[in-house]
């Protein structure tokens, strides 16, 4: 059972809509009826006071939704604009029918030059559908940026026109949507990076497809929800004790970085590990040991002091303030060469990079700089399609990967890649990550699979930062996390 909601390419996007053709005898015509009708009845319940509007058609089937949408729209008396971006020889099939359509019911259409002044309540945005994989250039570009300019309401149709339907990232320019209706399925690009910042609030509406069409497709990737929680965090019996919820071993904390394994492991603590300890720069101990009782604190100068803490240990986590001098390649070594299930992170990863190993009893956690540096590309590289970067992740290194960033991604070899949309802009600080690797290694250590800890944490964690950012984004410190995580994951309470 999950909560989870499907995620799809544009290529399953196709699939779906022809087989709605072939078994069902829903017409092209007849879908491009029932978005335009689904974007209009929600324009008018998101703006219900609006009275002016500019539709700005391609001459796709997007463009074929806009004008469904302009003609339903100048039916009701709406003030209409409509611009035709491209040239309207170039429409065909089912879009050409609706623009037709539009037209004998009375509407003007404007082809858009460029120097018009889009002035209305709302704008519509249907330029491009997801079937756009090329940069955007041209009299497109300039209607895409025009748009962005004009600083209106914009509601995208299926997709914010220039962002890529699967990877989310932006071809050459894309519109900067306030909401965004998209039709039959979700869109795996709408979902992370750019694509997310770009689609505002999504909506979204089936069309009335049957369900069976979707039946033997295995979506490629899933959103996941705040129900997921419930899945993988079970009320706890009553006759538990510590033993039954595992001993994390956070290693890290060079000279001077002692705040970095003190986050982690007190976020260990606070998702419900039975016990956590601390190996670090014996200089930390007695600092760490007062701050926080609960965390017990070893000084480890060097790897014959690590050996006993890995004997009592469930599950380790490194990285947090590590460094990358020798202190912190020999720890990261002898933690590899232990046969426990590790969650690495921050230096451990940069280590990891330039000496790779696999395994499978893993979780890596990089932000979208470490991962280049272990998929040996660039940072933009890895955002130009993170659903490829954190398969790649997963496919080179084992185990589970985790993408972090706007839009998480959180992907394994068995399964769809898992997102989380949670998480806001104040959670740009230092710290985020260490607590991250925190609350991963605690539900590890409490019996979770990796792939189960590694997305139902990420989850936790983003959401703890949405319920702590309530007072404003700006300032939210990582340990600001703490009260709320442990909310989070007691939902049966």
């Amino acid at each position: 059972m999950t909560h989870s909601i499907p995620l799809y390419t544009a290529a399953q996007v196709q699939n779906f809509e022809q087989r709605a053709i072939d078994a069902y005898g829903l017409s092209a015509g007849e879908l491009m009826e029932r978005a335009g009708a689904a974007a209009f009845a929600f324009l008018r319940a998101r703006w219900p006071t609006a009275r002016r509007f500019i539709v700005m058609c391609g001459v796709g089937n997007n463009g074929g939704d806009g004008f469904v949408l302009a003609r339903l729209a100048r039916a009701t008396g709406l003030e209409l604009t409509v611009y035709q971006v491209g040239a309207a020889t170039t429409v065909r099939d089912a879009a050409l029918v609706a623009l037709t359509a539009y037209r004998a019911a009375g509407g003007e259409v404007q082809h858009w030059y460029g120097a018009a002044r889009l002035d209305a309540d709302v704008l519509v945005d249907a330029l491009f559908g997801t079937g756009l994989t090329r940069e955007v250039s041209g009299e497109w570009r300039l209607a895409i940026e025009a748009i962005n300019a004009a600083a209106l309401p914009i509601l995208s149709l299926d997709i914010p026109s220039g962002v890529h339907a699967d990877s989310g990232a932006v071809l050459g320019a894309a519109i900067r949507a306030t909401a965004t209706v998209t039709f039959i399925v979700r869109k795996q690009g709408l979902y992370t990076g750019a694509g997310l910042a770009h689609g505002g609030h999504i909506d979204f509406a089936d069309l009335g497809v049957p369900d069976a069409i979707y039946a033997d497709t295995l979506p490629s990737a899933q959103l996941r929800t705040t129900d997921d929680l419930l899945l993988c965090l079970p009320r706890r019996a009553r006759d538990a004790h510590k033993g039954l919820y595992g001993h994390v071993l956070v290693i890290g904390g060079d000279n001077g970085m002692s705040g970095a394994v003190r986050l982690a492991a007190e976020a260990a603590a606070r998702v419900g590990a039975g016990l956590v300890t601390i190996a670090t720069r014996s200089a930390h101990t007695t600092q760490l040991n007062a701050t926080r009782p609960e965390l017990m604190c070893r000084g480890v100068d060097d790897v014959e002091q690590l050996q006993p803490l890995l004997a009592r240990a469930s599950v380790l986590a490194i990285g947090p303030g590590l460094g990358q001098a020798e202190w912190g390649r020999a720890l990261l070594e002898c933690a590899l060469n232990s046969a426990l299930p590790l969650v690495v992170d921050a230096d451990a990863l940069n280590l990891l990079a330039q000496q790779p190993v696999r395994r499978d009893n893993w979780i890596l956690t990089p932000h979208p700089g470490e991962a280049a540096r272990l998929l040996q590309c660039s940072s933009a590289d890895v955002n130009a399609d993170r659903y490829h970067a954190v398969r790649e992740l997963a496919a080179h290194y084992g185990g589970v990967a985790v993408l972090k960033g706007v839009g998480s991604l959180v992907a394994c070899a068995t399964a769809p890649v898992t997102v989380c949309t949670a998480g806001n802009p104040g959670m740009a600080s230092g710290g985020m990550g260490d607590v991250l690797t925190g609350v991963i290694a605690g539900l590890l250590a409490q019996g979770l699979t990796c792939f189960d800890a590694a997305r139902t944490g990420v989850l936790a964690h983003a959401l703890a930062g949405d319920a702590a950012a309530v007072d404003g984004e700006r300032g939210l410190l990582a340990s600001d996390l703490f009260p709320w995580l442990r909310r989070l994951v007691n939902p049966s309470i």
